[in-house]
């Protein structure tokens, strides 16, 4: 399962969004504190459905076998639950962050708009600032009587949606299980691991040994293979050497990943396998499509992916050329056996895209927020997660266990995209994913077990949490981490390459520091220590 299923309803274009955009002024003017504007009164109670002669716009992109959102079973029937009927935009297909662009500068700004406010240009708080989105404070404790009520029993995540200065600024998509949070770790070919007599791996020198007998005894040609070496980001066999690819934090200090004398070590075991022909000889240039290949080919017996865009898309494939093939599930790799690994891919509770934010010159702000809260109640809840009881669900011993139009759909969709069409809880959205969703997603039992094995690691431990950079703090750490990370990815596939020797980390080093690395720590460990007070 990918964290984010992301494709955009395409017929809906930019002439919607220019056609919106004529006469109305830019939302740049307001204050940080409210909408200047006074909510629009809501006719009737604040009770679903919600009696109401408004309609509200709505922004953002999504996955959808329909031409576009008003056709979406799920949308339609959010709006006769809520009352509130809504006008869907959506950006040009893939360019959504162009599409907000070019929103923003239209100054003609939709009530909500859904998208990933935590990595705008200078933070959040200069999206409230810059008027673009409103600061959500003062609307949540008069309209949003559900998603207070969670973060009040939640704190934990209460934490993370809200700024340093303490401005919420979304109505959150939150993952309500750790068993949500995992998705990723390392996939063998288990089936031929029995063949050959091997265990699951779990150290670097177990993974050695597979990949040797791989190539040696049953002649695959890529043993290791992946999408890049960002898949080094999440700790994936550089996190056996006590260190990643990014910045964490250890007894309170943050900490540079490849600065670790590990980082080192791991490019001198990376550059032997390579020498060896275990890892990729394209590791630079493989892509989703040429990973496919591999794996379903047998070209490849070991990867990093997911339990369901791996596991799940590979296995029928594969079984159709060989009914015994089994991708299985193997634990971030150790340097000795019994440790646990340190690092490895987990999402935090509170997940930063799929989230909506309402407009700094909306309307009809409390409209909005009663329709976003609606999410956080029971009912919501349930349709969110699970969509209509005796269309997309039924109710079996108090368990809601999604019907064959989702699992078995009779116009052969996958169950991703007949999810699409009725549910959010695999996509995202202001709600709380449910678990069960996930317990039936994953239906091949070494899905099920990707996800215990990938969570047995020391991540969270490590973590810097959600922090946040000011405004200004974040164009300056913006412009080091560019040079920065342009000159880490070029050290680590020259030396994994061997075009350098190991010994040019040293001059690497020298060079990183010329670059502000400092500066960076700084930056991040000021961001960390706030993070920590709030």
């Amino acid at each position: 399962m990918k964290p984010k299923t992301k494709v955009v309803s395409a017929i809906l274009s930019l002439v919607m969004l220019s056609g919106a955009a004529m006469g109305c002024s830019k939302g740049g003017e307001n204050t940080n504190t409210s909408s200047s504007s006074e909510p629009s009164a809501i006719t009737g109670t604040a009770s679903y459905p919600i009696k109401t002669d408004k309609k509200l716009t709505y922004w953002g992109e999504y996955i959808t076998v329909k031409p576009n959102m008003s056709e979406v079973p799920f949308f339609q029937e959010w709006q006769k639950r809520t009352g509130v009927p809504i006008t869907f935009i959506s950006p040009p297909a893939g360019q959504e962050k162009e599409g907000l662009n070019v929103l923003l500068a239209s100054g003609d700004l939709p009530d909500m708009m859904e998208y990933d406010w935590f990595s705008f240009p200078g933070g959040p708080e200069k999206a409230i600032s810059d008027g673009y989105i409103l600061r959500l404070n003062d609307a949540i404790d008069k309209y949003a009587p559900n998603l207070k009520k969670y973060l009040k029993e939640h704190p934990e995540v209460d934490k993370m949606v809200k700024t340093d200065n303490g401005s919420y600024y979304t109505f959150p998509f939150i993952r309500g299980d750790a068993m949500l949070q995992v998705y990723q770790g390392p996939i063998v070919r288990k089936d031929w691991l029995d063949e050959l007599g091997l265990k699951v791996p779990e150290t670097i020198d177990d993974y050695y040994n597979v990949l040797k007998a791989f190539k040696e005894k049953k002649g695959v040609t890529v043993p290791l293979s992946f999408t890049g070496i960002g898949q080094f980001n999440n700790g994936a066999f550089v996190g056996a050497y006590g260190t990643n690819r990014g910045f964490f934090e250890e007894s309170g200090k943050v900490l540079y990943g490849p600065m670790q004398s590990g980082y080192k070590e791991f490019l001198t075991t990376m550059r032997k396998w390579y020498a060896e022909g275990l890892l990729d000889k394209n590791i630079a240039a493989v892509d989703g499509k040429t990973l496919d290949a591999n794996i379903t080919s047998g070209a490849t017996g070991i990867t990093i992916g997911n339990a369901g865009g791996g596991i799940g898309k590979w296995t029928p494939v594969l079984k159709e050329k060989d009914p015994k093939a089994i991708l299985a599930p193997a634990p971030y790799p150790v340097l000795n056996k019994g440790e646990t690994p340190k690092f490895g891919q987990k999402d935090h509770a509170y997940t930063t895209y799929d989230n909506v934010a309402i407009s700094g010159n909306s309307k009809n702000v409390e409209l909005a927020v009663r329709l976003l809260d609606w999410g956080y109640s029971e009912e919501g809840h349930m349709f969110y997660n699970f969509g209509q009881e005796g269309v997309s669900y039924k109710m079996e011993n108090g368990y809601p266990k999604y019907t064959d139009l989702l699992m078995k759909n009779p116009e052969k969709l996958a169950p991703a995209q007949a999810m699409s069409l009725y549910i959010r809880a695999n996509s995202g959205g202001p709600f709380v994913q449910d678990k069960r969703y996930i317990e039936q997603y994953l239906t091949l039992p070494e899905q099920q077990e990707a996800i215990k094995i990938w969570a047995k690691t020391d991540s969270d431990k490590y973590s810097l949490g959600l922090s946040t950079s000011t405004s200004e703090e974040s164009s300056e750490l913006a412009k080091i981490m560019n040079d920065v990370n342009t000159l880490m990815d070029e050290m680590t596939l020259k030396i994994i390459l061997g075009t350098e020797p190991v010994d040019a980390y040293d001059k690497y080093m020298e060079k990183l520091k010329s670059l502000k690395i400092d500066r960076a720590l700084q930056i991040k460990q000021s961001a960390y220590d706030r993070y920590l007070k709030r």
